[in-house]
């Protein structure tokens, strides 16, 4: 397989689609092997027998009708008459907005371009410090991910379900772990932001009326959470049910209830949220075939045989994974991220004693923050271009943030109980 590592190294350099080069190292991995190519196609058509790659498409087409939507703006006038009042309110409701936002939307640059243009106005004017604010929406643009029904969990979930591991794991684990580590996340920038000075001082009581409002205008959005995990954990339906349940229950309100979409947006919605799902089904298909080469022909085993002459504690080994995950997070986009690593690291790290599903949330949060390291993390350029700052102004902005969710990252990695609690209650 070595010989073939620098026609794979020139195909990277050349910018060929990540797609294209996983299914070029797989089948040269089964060629060198003498084993037939037609195998690759195999594992590509077993994506019709995993009902759960139904949720992706769905939870999909649903986020992208939501942020085409109004539905935005009603998140956060309800996040601000419900936490307003309290000190740091207005940035209390950014980041729980930015987190719910994405969430639902699975992607953190499009909660920065959308919830920017609502809350970076109302926190200058509410006398934040210029540099706090674009560090707080940079950073909180990532958020989310670790809460259902965030793709990432998802696609999490169906590439560690192909390892064939002693210990399962469920999608609906996977949204149960990381309701803690998400809330640690969002409690720790909480304290932070009610730490800081302000140079315009408004105290402002709760208002009663102006909360039920909120909450009437978003009285069709506030029962998506709900709709989707009380429906999975009340066993009323599965999680690829829940997302069809989603996807028509949004498809109703904002066609047919809100009207802030019309029938007529609806083909250019489809597309392009299908295309995004079209790019990640193609990784997802090939990289079943690369993964079961390197299952053939014991790669994850090997490795981890290398790795423990050398890390014989389970503390070493998470350490490095911590730096290991910050890098790719700030090189790589994370569904290609979970499709190339996963199948790697899971085997290497359940050899260590890491539950799949703790390993799962200790990913997905190393990529949260990935998102906006310096000097490459890719929220910076997009806060950079929609708030028209430069990046390095982006780079000292989001230092603050980085150091807090960084120490919540490794309080996740090294107390296990915390991501894990709920599936062993």
């Amino acid at each position: 397989m070595s010989i073939f590592a620098p026609v794979l190294l020139i195909l990277t350099l050349l910018r060929t689609p990540l797609f294209a080069i996983i299914a070029a190292s797989a089948m040269l991995g089964f060629y060198s092997e003498e084993i037939d190519l037609a195998v690759v196609s195999i594992e590509i058509y077993r994506l019709a027998e995993m009902p759960i790659l139904l949720a992706i498409p769905l939870f999909t087409f649903a986020g992208y009708l939501l942020g085409e939507s109004h539905a935005s703006t009603r998140l956060v006038n309800l996040t601000h008459h419900l936490l307003g009042w309290m000190p740091g309110g207005l940035a209390i409701v950014a980041i729980f907005s930015c987190a719910l936002f994405t969430a639902f939307t699975g992607a953190s640059g499009v909660t920065i371009i959308a919830l920017g243009a609502l809350l970076y106005p109302a926190l200058k004017q509410a006398g934040y410090n210029e540099n706090f604010s674009l560090g707080l929406l940079t950073s909180s643009g990532s958020l989310g991910l670790l809460f259902a029904p965030s793709l990432p969990l998802i696609l999490f979930g169906v590439v560690a379900q192909q390892m064939d591991l002693d210990q399962p794991v469920g999608i609906d684990q996977l949204f149960l772990a990381g309701i803690f580590p998400g809330l640690l996340m969002l409690i720790m920038l909480s304290i932070y932001s009610m730490m800081q000075p302000r140079h315009v001082v408004e105290k402002k009581g709760f208002d009663v009326k102006k909360a039920v409002a909120a909450l009437n205008a978003a009285k069709w959005e506030i029962p998506l959470p709900i709709l989707v995990l009380g429906g999975i954990y009340g066993g009323y339906f599965a999680v690829s049910e829940a997302a069809a349940v989603t996807a028509f229950y949004v498809l109703v309100v904002e066609v047919l209830v809100m009207r802030e979409i019309s029938i007529r947006q609806l083909p250019e919605i489809m597309r392009d949220s299908m295309v995004l799902v079209g790019g990640i089904m193609i990784i997802i298909g090939v990289s079943l075939a690369s993964t079961n080469y390197m299952i053939d022909t014991e790669i994850p085993t090997r490795l981890f045989e290398l790795i423990q002459q050398h890390i014989d504690d389970k503390l070493t080994f998470l350490i490095l994974l911590n730096l290991f995950l910050l890098a790719l997070g700030m090189m790589l986009d994370i569904f290609s991220a979970i499709v190339i690593i996963v199948p790697i690291i899971l085997p290497i790290a359940v050899g260590y004693g890491i539950h799949p599903v703790h390993l799962g949330i200790i990913f997905l949060a190393n990529m949260q923050l990935g998102y906006f390291t310096p000097p490459v993390g890719m929220n910076l350029f997009i806060a950079s271009y929609r708030f028209e700052k430069p990046v390095m102004q982006l780079y000292l902005a989001t230092i603050p943030f980085f150091c807090i969710l960084l120490v919540a990252v490794l309080i996740i990695t090294y107390w296990p109980a915390l991501s894990l609690y709920l599936i062993n209650d």
